[in-house]
């Protein structure tokens, strides 16, 4: 039987040109989906199949794609970032457990990704952020994190911080470790090395890392206990913090990047692996009588039990129509018959 533990749906959102699409381009490419970088800018971006988006630059319909990260199964749905529709990611965000965030480190919190995020309060949806772009002229990491704070009312939980910004942004230090990722300029995402944290920069990581340490032994007595007696919580014990803070909503693990310039993503995906929900563990979904009328009851993750499942989206390509489904209960076997209850 399928381990639901090593899965994890979940969608990319943002405002239009924060770069969602690119790094659900870099996701691929790092999980071995895909061998070759298509750019969105070129309209060879995987998840940008309409003739329209790949004219114009922009995703239109959202998207699904599955990959492997760390034997974690990924699926992954991209979603459109331009308001016109924003039916779309609603639709979308139905049926995910997760999330990720994307917020340009020049433009900041965007309109847009504002609605999204109201949306994904709505469902109740976990989520990480990735402050990308950082190799743009005006781009501020600790600003973009305030805006998250003022304008959203979210709590950022900063997890690694920017080394250089704009032209010389050139990796990041993951607070957790105090380990330096730096990567080389050949846009190989691959080519990185792992080194101590700058020392210019011990302070300030010295700083921002008490910070999560206090926020995240907030979630367990137990470690907050000996962490106020002097005891600092093992990575274990801290991941195991910041994971349940995360399912819980209580706040979302921040990270930055520059996903055009193939920085920062890998750090993403471990976030996305270690600290967002897989399916046994997000809220039950309502079932629904013959007219669409919720029962009382709810869908329980079980093989076992009678089929439910949510349609969220239709695409129509050469062989005819084609239905994305979310199943919540139950199997579906080649050839059977399913009833829609709306209909």
């Amino acid at each position: 039987m399928t381990d639901l533990s090593l899965y994890r749906n979940i969608g990319i959102f943002a405002h239009v040109d924060a770069g969602k699409t690119t790094t659900t381009e870099r996701i691929l490419k790092l999980t071995g989906k895909i061998h070759k970088i298509g750019e969105v800018h070129d309209g060879a971006a995987t998840t940008d199949f309409m003739d329209q988006e790949q004219e114009r630059g922009i995703t239109i319909q959202s998207a699904a794609t599955t990959c492997t990260w760390n034997d974690h199964r990924l699926n992954i749905i991209d979603t459109p970032g331009h308001v016109d529709f924003t039916i779309e990611v609603y639709r979308s965000l139905k049926v995910l457990d997760g999330g990720v965030g994307v917020f340009c480190g020049s433009g900041g919190v965007e309109p847009q990704s504002e609605t999204n995020w109201r949306y994904a309060n709505d469902s109740e949806v976990s989520r990480i952020i990735l402050v990308n772009k950082l190799d743009r002229l005006g781009a501020d990491f600790y600003r973009v994190v305030k805006q998250i704070e003022d304008v959203l009312g979210a709590h950022p939980l900063v997890m690694v911080l920017p080394i250089g910004t704009e032209d010389d942004f050139v990796g990041v230090v993951d607070l957790l470790t105090r380990k330096s990722w730096i990567w080389d300029n050949s846009g190989d995402p691959t080519q990185y090395t792992i080194e101590d944290v700058p020392a210019d920069m011990v302070d300030l990581v010295e700083e921002w890392r008490e910070k999560l340490i206090e926020t995240a032994v907030e979630q367990d007595d137990d470690a907050m206990e000996k962490y106020l007696d002097g005891e600092e919580p093992s990575l274990e014990t801290l991941k195991a913090c910041i994971r349940k803070g995360t399912t819980d909503l209580v706040f979302f693990p921040t990270y930055c990047g520059s996903a055009f310039k193939n920085k920062g993503i890998q750090l993403v995906l471990n976030a996305v692996v270690d600290y967002l929900p897989c399916p046994t563990e997000v809220k039950p979904q309502p079932e629904v009588d013959l007219e669409g009328v919720e029962t009382g009851e709810h869908a329980i993750v079980d093989i076992d039990k009678p089929l439910r499942a949510l349609a969220f989206k239709i695409m129509d390509d050469r062989y005819g129509a084609l239905t994305f489904i979310r199943i919540y209960s139950g199997k579906i076997d080649k050839g059977d018959t399913i009833l829609n209850s709306f209909t």
